[in-house]
């Protein structure tokens, strides 16, 4: 398998140190009895971090208090700490700016719908995949983040669902990986960050992989990879037009990596894991609207992925000094009716967090 290019690596620098949910069962165990413990007390620190949705060394009282402080100074480190929670459709959709050890700024968006509740997480600090109508691409890239700040925001989300957060408690039950960042350009953390959320407590955090997203713009090398580890989550890819000399300059990586090998990748997934692949596709007036292109992307997923394609239509979300919004609504309505057409599924997602910044393409983590 092709090793996925340097270009895509993100700055090393202020990774954290090690944390408990950087490890698996095994190696916590193992950094348990390096530290003079006896292993056992990696399966409590485990049971307090996944299963109580805890980091707080004051509620692990069933381990003794010299214990309990050295094992969280070395593996319970301080990642993220919120800045500010902001809210929006009428508390059911709550945006929150973390800060990281080292200073560095990111989001991840909590919304709560009458059947699900979704967190969108942040898998980088910034993006480095440019797309010119993303805030969040246009900020650049600060730096990957660890397994565990990945983690830490699906944690601290499903603990403040719990507590009530967004009103009546609850019980996270969806994660997409669409927040800050190429995911797949920060692939070995985010596979792990996707093993600790979904793997049965006290090893995880119990999360259906069945109910988690990683979208990716489409790191073709990086989906076939991911094709072969054995998951069953949800392949988004973030395709935005059918066509490649509009794709060069929409999805800049695109020069690498053209349509149709990004559909032939999805397919591989599709094909591997059984799992439906979701296309997303940013509906830019007078952009990548025309009919022509409604019928071309319907045509191209019934030969690449035939009834293993859902299209998501995402009205574009305006962000600071753009020159582009979203399309008409009875543009938006033949564009979904004519990818219907071609017997491929097609619907418009849900906007939700836009007057918070916090809505597909918006974060970009100011302070």
């Amino acid at each position: 398998m092709t090793s996925l290019p340097l270009v895509f690596d993100a700055p090393r620098r202020g990774l954290p140190p090690r944390h408990l949910a950087d490890l698996t069962a095994e190696q916590r165990r193992a950094a348990v009895t390096e530290l003079g413990e006896k292993a056992f007390r990696a399966n409590q620190l485990s049971t307090h971090y996944f299963g109580r949705l805890t980091a707080d060394r004051a509620a692990m009282t069933d381990i003794p208090a010299a214990s309990r402080d050295r094992l969280a100074d070395e593996l319970l480190p301080p990642l993220l700490s919120v800045v500010r929670h902001v809210a929006c459709d009428d508390g059911s959709t709550r945006k929150t700016l973390w800060k990281a050890h080292d200073g560095t700024l990111l989001e991840s968006v909590l919304m709560r719908y009458p059947d699900r509740v979704t967190l969108c997480v942040s898998s980088q600090a910034g993006c480095g995949m440019a797309c010119p109508f993303c805030a969040t691409g246009q900020g650049g890239l600060q730096r990957n983040l660890s397994t565990a700040e990945i983690v830490d925001q699906v944690r601290s989300a499903a603990a403040d669902l719990r507590d009530g957060a967004l009103g009546e408690p609850g019980r996270l039950s969806n994660i997409v990986f669409m927040g800050m960042g190429e995911p797949l350009a920060n692939y070995r953390r985010v596979i792990d960050a996707v093993h600790r959320i979904c793997d049965p407590a006290p090893d995880g955090l119990g999360i259906s992989q069945r109910s988690v997203t990683v979208s990716t713009v489409g790191l073709v090398p990086a989906i076939h990879k991911m094709a072969e580890e054995g998951l069953s989550v949800r392949l988004a890819v973030s395709l935005h037009t059918p066509d490649d000399e509009l794709r060069d300059t929409l999805v800049p990586v695109n020069t690498r990596w053209k349509v149709a090998e990004v559909l032939a990748a999805a397919r591989a997934y599709a094909d591997k894991t059984g799992r439906r692949v979701s296309i997303e596709y940013a509906l830019i007036r007078d952009v990548n609207d025309h009919p022509w292109r409604a019928d071309l992307l319907g045509k191209l997923l019934r030969k690449h992925l035939g009834q293993l394609a859902h299209v998501n239509v995402i009205p574009l979300n305006p962000t600071p000094g753009s020159k582009w919004d979203a399309s008409p609504k009875p543009v938006e309505r033949e564009f979904v009716r004519r990818v219907n057409a071609q017997g491929v599924s097609c619907t418009v997602r849900d906007t939700r967090g836009q007057e918070i910044a916090a809505a597909c393409g918006q974060l970009a983590a100011e302070g």
